[in-house]
C-alpha cells in the first residue's frame, strides 16, 4: 500500500486560544507547531493566517512570514489557504498564491458553514484555478459535497487543472456533507480515476473518519482546524493529532511518506 501522506491543519480560521490554549495564531506559533509536527511524521501543513488581533486574514504578507519561518524550520510541504473567510473578492483570496507555494487550496462549489454560506463562484474558481496553474501551485481540491468533485473534472478539462488530481474530502462540517462510512466511500468512488486524495473528519466524526481514510490506502488531514478535543473537556493539540495517526499507521502496516515521498505521491514539481 503507498505510504501515507499525513497533513496537519494547525489554524484554521474558526479556532480562539480561549476554545483550545494550543492553537497556534501568530507566524511564529504556527511555524514552531508545523515544525514540532513535521519532526512527528507530518508532510504537509495547510496555512491559515491570522491578522494582529488573531482575526483570519488573507494579508500576503502575513502568509510570507509564516511560510517563511517554515522554511527555515523544515521542508514540509506549504499548501495556503484559499478559504472563503479570510478574503471576500477573487484578488483578496488569491493573493497568497503568488508567493508560489507547492500547493493551495481549492474549492470548486458553494457549500453552507455553520453560520454562512462558503461561497464560491465559478469565476472565482476559475480565476484562482488559472492564478495557481500560472504560479505552478497544485490545486488541493476542497470537496465538501459531491458535486465538487464533478466541477473539479469540469475544470480540469477546461485545461485549468492539471491532472491526477489531489482531492481532500471533508467530512462532517454542519451544513454540508455528513461525515459517515456510506458518503465517504461515494466520494472516492466518484473520484477520477488516477486522483489521490485526502480525509479530513470534522468534530464528532474525526476519529472514524480518519482511520477509514487510512485504511482505505487514502491519505489524511488532522490538526485543530479540524477537531479540538479528542475527549469530552480534555483539549488536544496538534502534535497530539500528527502522533495518534502515526501510531494508528503502525497498526495496520502503512510507512509514513517523507516530504519529497509526498513530492512524488502528489506529483508536486
Amino acid at each position: 500500500m503507498e505510504k501515507l501522506i499525513i497533513t496537519v491543519a494547525p489554524t484554521g480560521n474558526v479556532p480562539t486560544k480561549e476554545l483550545n490554549p494550543n492553537v497556534p495564531i501568530t507566524p511564529d506559533e504556527i511555524a514552531e507547531c508545523v515544525y514540532k509536527c513535521w519532526q512527528l511524521g507530518a508532510a504537509v501543513a495547510h496555512i491559515h493566517a491570522r491578522d494582529g488581533a488573531g482575526k483570519p486574514t488573507s494579508d500576503p504578507e502575513v502568509f510570507k512570514q509564516i511560510v517563511e519561518k517554515i522554511k527555515a524550520k523544515c521542508d514540509i510541504i506549504i499548501q495556503l489557504s484559499t478559504g472563503a473567510r479570510a478574503g471576500k473578492t477573487a484578488e483578496e483570496r488569491g493573493a497568497c498564491i503568488d508567493l508560489k507555494p507547492e500547493m493551495a487550496s481549492l474549492a470548486t462549489g458553494s457549500s453552507n458553514f455553520p453560520t454562512s454560506v462558503n461561497s464560491n463562484s465559478p469565476a472565482l474558481v476559475e480565476y484562482l484555478a488559472q492564478k495557481m496553474l500560472d504560479n505552478n501551485t497544485k490545486p488541493e481540491i476542497e470537496v465538501f459535497d459531491s458535486a465538487m468533485i464533478t466541477n473539479a473534472d469540469y475544470l480540469a478539462k477546461k485545461g485549468l487543472i492539471k491532472t491526477p488530481m489531489q482531492f481532500n474530502l471533508v467530512m462532517n462540517v454542519p451544513g454540508s456533507i455528513k461525515g459517515s462510512p456510506k458518503n465517504l466511500m461515494h466520494l472516492i468512488e466518484s473520484l477520477p480515476e488516477g486522483s489521490t486524495y485526502t480525509v479530513s473528519g470534522i468534530g464528532k466524526s474525526h476519529a472514524q473518519m480518519t482511520a477509514m481514510g487510512l485504511v482505505l490506502g487514502g491519505h489524511v488531514r488532522v490538526g485543530l482546524e479540524d477537531v479540538l478535543e479528542l475527549e469530552k473537556g480534555k483539549p488536544t493539540s496538534n502534535e497530539e493529532l500528527v502522533k495518534r495517526v502515526v501510531d494508528l499507521a503502525k497498526v495496520y502496516g502503512r510507512e509514513i511518506a517523507t516530504p519529497d515521498e509526498a513530492r512524488k505521491i502528489l506529483n508536486l514539481k
